[in-house]
């Protein structure tokens, strides 16, 4: 057993999660891959608690065998680069520019707080919006969430200070739908995923790939255990298809976009553009923030600091990564779901330190 599938068997047994797939690798393959545990809690391989008679978090009817690899993961806001990625190339093909504004694009937002927002503020989470906003609570359709978007105050002085916003990321998706004329899960798919063979990656999974999810959080909101649809509950009140959350995607396909990425991401964008989307665009304010990318900050980094200055990706509240090194040409993909049953549940940052840590000694 690798250091890694060690490490992250581990973290089953201490229940951080029920279950965990990993790859780390080049642009060449990866080095080391694997997955551990099961769908759920109850699963079939007996790890857990040790007590057979221990149903946490029951899900029911939920599948809660053992993993075999090919299960789909709720990617939460490692959706937001992936959509970062159909932005920059639509930006590339002069369909958008970073100095657009989100009034420019979306006429329903004129004279609001967003009006005036750009797309290069957005993308580095520097637009002044507020953060983890739970308008579901109070907007519980589609258009009154989005027409709250609009009325948000913005907490500081647009470019002065990076907070990171699912609310902008909303904001993007709609720009960028309606810039191209195309809905968001479409773009994804002919600008991201059909360059690098992504199949398996879905906005809304249908009833075979639901069948295929790994359960998430036992929701208090929607009074039953999420599985096969989206866990953030802003993403979900819009229908699943959102620019800040709703992707998900098997090991397999998060290895292509890994692979790409650490290779200079050629198959995605020209080199100029990548070049642009993943330095560091945010350094005076404190927090490293690229294009859509976060990028590797000093101190307080979610994966520790055995990866480069130079080193992006991003983190989803699910318990998912994908950390890239340009120093070193490697990429890390790290899958669980560390909010089943519930969020409340400790140990992911130490998990995810140490699976960077290890992923940084492998020997290629």
């Amino acid at each position: 057993m690798s250091s890694l599938a060690e490490l992250l068997a581990d973290g089953r047994r201490r229940r951080v999660y029920s279950g965990a797939a990993w790859s780390v690798g080049t642009a060449d393959g990866p080095l080391d891959r694997g997955w551990t545990g099961t769908r759920s809690w109850g699963g079939a391989d007996g790890a857990g608690s040790g007590n057979p008679n221990d149903r946490t978090g029951d899900v029911g009817t939920v599948d809660d065998g053992a993993l075999d690899g090919d299960e789909l993961w709720d990617l939460a806001s490692v959706t937001k680069p992936i959509v970062g990625l159909a932005v920059m190339a639509l930006v590339e093909r002069g369909a958008l520019a970073l100095t657009d504004t989100v009034g420019t694009h979306r006429p329903e937002y004129r004279g609001s707080t967003a009006a005036n927002l750009t797309l290069y503020q957005l993308l580095t989470h520097t637009s002044g919006l507020p953060g983890q906003v739970p308008l579901y609570r109070s907007r519980p359709t589609r258009s009154e969430l989005l027409r709250a978007l609009g009325a948000l105050p913005l907490q500081a002085a647009p470019g002065t200070r990076v907070a990171y916003s699912s609310q902008g990321f909303i904001l993007l998706g709609l720009v960028a739908e309606a810039a191209a004329g195309r809905p968001l899960d479409a773009l994804v798919s002919e600008l991201v995923c059909a360059p690098l063979g992504m199949t398996g990656t879905v906005f809304t999974p249908d009833a075979a790939g639901r069948a295929r999810a790994v359960a998430t959080e036992r929701c208090p909101w929607r009074g039953r255990t999420v599985v096969g649809e989206v866990h953030d509950e802003n993403a979900a009140v819009l229908g699943g298809v959102c620019a800040h959350a709703g992707l998900f995607a098997p090991l397999a396909d998060l290895e292509r976009l890994g692979q790409a990425l650490a290779g200079g991401g050629r198959a995605l964008l020209k080199p100029d553009t990548f070049a642009l989307m993943t330095a560091g665009h945010t350094d005076t304010l404190a927090l490293r923030r690229c294009l859509a990318w976060q990028g590797q900050d000093p101190v307080g980094s979610p994966v520790g600091s055995s990866f480069g200055p130079d080193a992006y990706g991003h983190t989803g509240f699910t318990g998912t990564s994908i950390w890239i090194d340009p120093a070193t040409g490697r990429y890390a993909v790290l899958l669980t779901n560390r909010v089943h049953p519930t969020r409340d549940r400790p140990g992911i940052e130490a998990v995810r330190h140490a699976f960077h840590d290890r992923a940084a000694l492998l020997q290629a």
